[in-house]
């Protein structure tokens, strides 16, 4: 009797060590697809992105409506832009990127958007030209796309997203992993708590450099904001970064 229930123990153990090792293969499987799966985001954002030209990534809120000021700015800015030559690049959503798309297709620029799934959010918006939206399902793709191909951000005011996207841009351009590329944000109301806190606690932590402070400008008008990176490549060659 005793060695009969050692056999079935025994037989138990096995059994788990059996079913653990086949959720590790299939887990493992899974990842192999995964990264095809982001491969191909990748190789379709390429596709797409290496026949845009002269880009100038546009960012802000997606909860800013028609008749927001901040809206109405970004129209503007992304006009000033196409007046400057460039195009325009956004998230595709609403909001302040629905204002940028708007503002360069009025203009007669090309209107580009590399748009996110969200299950709580418009995916994209009407004013992007035909054959010129993406849409990704990693945002880290997507951050891949504005990096690459803009030549330079414009920021407008925005949550966490553009915070990111900010962040992101300034700490690859601080540490020499991209070329140089100019960095505007626009409303200085908006931004004058985030850009006192780097300038006074940021710094006095010399955690940063004095240099590092001109990494970006901060303006309220669309017309500088567009002539800060026109007269920036005329002293720098356009090219695709990375």
């Amino acid at each position: 009797m005793e060695n009969n229930i050692n056999d079935q123990l025994q037989r138990s153990d096995y059994d788990v060590r059996q079913d653990q090792q086949l959720k590790g293969l299939l887990s493992a499987q899974e990842d192999v697809w995964r990264v095809f799966r982001i491969m191909a985001e990748f190789v379709e954002g390429y596709s797409m992105m290496s026949r845009q030209k002269n880009l100038v990534s546009v960012f802000g809120s997606a909860r800013l409506k028609p008749g927001h000021p901040y809206y109405q700015l970004a129209v503007q800015v992304s006009k000033e832009l196409v007046k400057h030559g460039f195009n325009v690049l956004t998230g595709g959503g609403p909001g302040i990127m629905e204002a940028a798309n708007k503002g360069a297709q009025e203009q007669k620029g090309a209107s580009v958007g590399v748009a996110i799934e969200l299950p709580l959010e418009e995916c994209s918006n009407k004013f992007i030209d035909k054959g010129r939206l993406k849409t990704f399902r990693h945002f880290f793709v997507r951050k891949v796309m504005f990096l690459k191909y803009a030549h330079g951000f414009v920021v407008m005011p925005g949550g966490f997203g553009t915070l990111d996207e900010l962040f992101e841009a300034i700490t690859l351009v601080q540490t020499k992993k991209t070329d140089p590329f100019p960095i505007v944000l626009i409303g200085s109301d908006y931004w004058k708590g985030l850009v006192d806190w780097i300038k006074t606690v940021v710094m006095n932590e010399k955690v940063i450099s004095p240099d590092d402070l001109d990494l970006f400008h901060v303006t309220d008008d669309p017309v500088e904001a567009a002539t800060i990176i026109a007269d920036f490549y005329k002293k720098h060659v356009m090219r695709t970064n990375f």
